[in-house]
């Protein structure tokens, strides 16, 4: 049977919007099944109404659970709440202000009543506390109602903290217990006041549009990519950036042409994605095949998911760029082209994305921060200035403004959009060009991550090998250099384990939200070595699993 993976959707793959909604509303969880819980990932609660894992009393609950945790640490500033694109963003949005309003807090919605990207919110938290003095309990903090990428059949609830950033575990981990407990007690002790009865007056707005592109000239050289005449064809797929890539081409008089300005619940324009799903991954070539079909049409064409905290880079001479190259280029660039920028700041990355990185930073001269999977290890050091860049292998970063001051401190696909579009036009190069440059000088990265099906039980496991379950002194014909079941840059668990060589490196970790493990691998000496290096790191996991 043949793949449609990067062909267009067909009726057949698109989502009953009303079915979904209707099952936000008239499904109730089961609190003693562990499916139907409140869960925090790495990037916030996800789930489906029709899975019963996304409806109603789970927001309601999370939302009251994300007040009492307010009230616990002192906070009583305002709380910016934003939704992206999918169809339960909206219901679930609504839940939120019902029992926020109930509770006495000052939340702050969009001023258009539109769509908020993930690192305008950070943004507007920050903005917002930089005016707040130390130790105040007036901070803002934030919600963000989307599940970024995920197909239009799923929702996802996040928490961002004063620092802007994705929720700790510690934070996540009481919100999640308290909203479970609030479920299974039926719902008793959380407050609400239904929607059609809140006084318009006690919902505050905010332009988080406005705020965030007026003061991009603050982070990226506009100028520059105006004078270029770079042109950028800009894809939302979809999601929250549609309109703000609308005003950055207009207010900053860019060659920008927003390529599909169509918002659908049921993302009917996307083409399907690898498992023959749609989803809203810049990072994936399948996902992206519409947009890479444009290529020769514009200097470079972006793209962002639901949330725009991901980015996707498409150049005429290579096409869509793997993320872990792009993020190895903007450091190059950024660390060399923002003079201001504290002379011992860190570059930060997560320990399974590539090791050309590791290189870049020693040319560079820079401190490496390698920290275990999740964004939220970098935002104390984007807050103080000591991390001027922290990325994913996963296609998010984020990094300082050009004077050396914090921007976000969560992941933002637009900013990392428009620095391709700069790079350009300082440098004279695609951001891929310059990767082939970069390849010359510290080798070529065959890299890849497989998904692979683990049993609850398994992934316990997984998570608890510690480096003495290696035996091995050999991986893929050269010496083990390492075997971490902390991040160096840190020492946090890394939840798994990685094991290196000079050229080479796998880790293995168990996914937070399904029964699969997942395995990185790369190599520099080839995709064969690759290869050989993926077998043994199966036969090294399969020993520890069973």
């Amino acid at each position: 049977m043949t793949s449609r993976a990067g062909l267009p959707a067909e009726e057949s793959d698109l989502i009953d919007v009303d079915a979904l909604i209707a099952a936000y509303y008239d499904r109730a969880p089961d609190p003693s099944n562990p499916a139907e819980q409140v869960v925090f990932g790495t990037s916030g609660h996800r789930g489906s109404s029709l899975s019963g894992s996304f409806n109603e009393n789970h927001i309601l609950a999370t939302t009251q659970a994300i007040v009492d945790y307010r009230t616990a640490q002192g906070i009583t500033g305002p709380l910016f709440l934003g939704r992206d694109t999918h169809a339960l963003s909206r219901p679930a949005e609504r839940s939120a202000i019902e029992v926020l309003v109930a509770n006495g807090v000052e939340v702050r919605v969009d001023a258009r009543d539109s769509w908020v990207p993930t690192p305008a919110l950070s943004h507007a938290i920050l903005t917002h506390n930089l005016r707040t003095p130390d130790g105040a309990s007036a901070r803002a903090d934030g919600i963000v109602v989307t599940p970024s990428h995920n197909p239009p059949r799923d929702g996802g609830f996040k928490y961002n903290p004063p620092h802007g950033g994705p929720a700790d575990t510690d934070a996540t981990g009481w919100i999640a217990e308290r909203a479970n407990a609030l479920i299974a007690a039926g719902m008793e002790g959380v407050q609400r006041i239904r929607y059609a009865d809140i006084d318009a007056a006690r919902i505050g707005a905010y332009d988080f549009r406005d705020a965030y592109v007026r003061d991009l000239p603050s982070i990226i050289d506009v100028d520059a990519i105006k004078r270029a005449g770079v042109r950028i064809g800009a894809d939302p797929l979809g999601g929250a950036s549609v309109e703000y890539w609308a005003l950055i081409g207009e207010l900053f008089g860019l060659e920008l042409t927003v390529v599909n300005r169509e918002v659908d619940p049921t993302w009917r324009f996307m083409t399907l994605d690898w498992d023959e799903k749609i989803r809203m991954d810049p990072s994936s070539p399948n996902a992206m095949a519409s947009l890479v079909a444009k290529r020769g049409d514009y200097d470079v064409l972006t793209g962002n998911d639901a949330d725009a905290d991901r980015h996707g880079i498409v150049t005429p001479d290579a096409g869509l760029m793997n993320p872990n190259h792009y993020l190895a280029v903007a450091i190059d660039y950024l660390f060399s082209h923002r003079p201001s920028w504290r002379a011992d700041a860190a570059v930060g990355k997560t320990l399974v994305s590539s090791m050309v990185i590791d290189r870049v930073a020693a040319s560079l001269e820079r401190p490496l921060l390698e920290v275990p999977v999740g964004f939220k290890w970098f935002v104390p050091g984007l807050l103080d200035g000591s991390v001027a860049f922290g990325g994913e292998e996963s296609a998010g970063a984020s990094f300082l403004r050009t004077d050396g001051t914090v921007w976000s401190t969560d992941k933002d696909g637009i900013l990392l959009c428009l620095l391709a579009a700069e790079i350009i036009a300082v440098t004279g190069k695609t951001p891929s060009q310059r990767y082939a440059e970069l390849e010359q000088e510290f080798g070529a990265s065959a890299y890849q991550r497989i998904d692979a099906p683990a049993t609850p039980e398994q992934k316990a496991a997984l998570a608890a090998l510690a480096p003495e379950s290696v035996s091995a002194v050999e991986l893929a014909g050269e010496p083990i250099t390492a075997k971490l079941s902390h991040a160096p840059g840190n020492g946090a668990a890394i939840g798994g384990l990685k094991v290196q060589t000079e050229h080479a490196w796998f880790a293995a970790r168990p996914s937070g939200t399904e029964d699969v493990y997942k395995l990185y691998a790369e190599s520099l000496r080839g995709p064969e070595h690759l290869a050989q290096v993926q077998d043994e790191a199966r036969t090294v996991v399969a020993a520890a699993l069973n």
